[in-house]
């Protein structure tokens, strides 16, 4: 049996470079002459999407494979709520245009700058504590990579010397990934729905921090899929009780029969750290 690539070997790159100068990669036209592989016009088809859903499946569970990613406390939260640094010149370069509505968001933004230091500490905590255990019981920071709550997670897991994951997403408009991930596991998706399997692969915890559409798309995913029994349990925790409380009322679903009363067990609500920390710990005997 031939033994596995190496993406490094020089036998690799000649044969790349020599496929890279018989064909443009980056002519979109039609060309039949085209190996099947490097050939763009075809594997943007329509009729070859399975493949590249296929492609966005096994590229990331690889990848966290050969380094051991078997675990993730995956970390939800606002692209727009950065630190408290950053929330202060936005408060600042608002009040120099002197609109009334700029100016009310970034106020908003500085008073929940707070939760980018909390998702910080929070994954630097982790991230240490999953040091000296044995490798299955290791969690590692998983983010959708982006800016603002998943910077800070990244971050704190960058500042505590390991490795996190970030599953980034490809928009109309430019959202580049946050500079804390590690390299080789900084990955780009296409399609959502994907990207949403592989924050379930390997999730052992979910730790949602305020946030807009898609904090709220990705925990509703993570609810439905443990009501449903399609993935096991794991703590669900939503981080700021006085925001999920006002944003999400699970007891109308119940008052209204589309819910069971015991579906309101799926989650916690906390408000710190510490919290937090023991939610996973009475769950994980650790």
């Amino acid at each position: 049996m031939d033994a596995a690539l190496d993406p490094h070997s020089q036998e690799l790159l000649r044969d790349w470079q020599a496929v890279a100068k018989a064909h443009d990669l980056t002519e979109l036209a039609p060309n039949s002459n085209r190996l099947a592989f490097a050939d763009p016009e075809f594997l943007t088809r329509r009729d070859t999407r399975g493949i590249r859903i296929q492609l966005e499946l096994l590229k990331p569970d690889l990848a966290q494979q050969e380094l051991g990613i078997e675990n993730t406390i995956v970390i939800f939260g606002s692209a727009r709520f950065v630190s408290p640094e950053k929330a202060q010149e936005k408060l600042l370069e608002a009040t120099l245009v002197g609109e009334p509505k700029a100016i009310a968001k970034a106020q908003a933004i500085v008073k929940n700058s707070h939760y980018y230091e909390q998702a910080r500490i929070f994954a630097k905590e982790i991230t240490l504590a999953s040091k000296g255990r044995p490798d299955r019981e290791k969690l590692y920071v998983c983010t959708g990579g982006g800016p603002g709550i998943m910077e800070a997670a990244n971050r704190g897991a960058f500042e505590a010397g390991g490795l996190s994951v970030g599953l980034n997403i490809a928009l109309p408009f430019e959202q580049e990934p946050n500079p804390y991930i590690t390299p080789e596991l900084c990955f780009r998706f296409h399609y959502f729905a994907l990207r949403k399997m592989h924050f379930m692969m390997r999730a052992k915890v979910l730790v949602a921090f305020p946030g807009g559409f898609g904090t709220l798309d990705e925990l509703f995913e993570t609810l439905t899929l443990v009501q449903c029994k399609k993935s096991k349990p794991v703590p669900i925790i939503l981080f700021g009780s006085s925001y999920w409380k006002r944003v999400f009322h699970p007891e109308v679903l119940v008052e209204e029969g589309a819910i069971n009363e015991e579906d309101l067990n799926l989650f916690h609500y906390v408000d710190d750290l510490e919290q937090a920390h023991q939610i996973i710990r009475d769950f994980y005997p650790l």
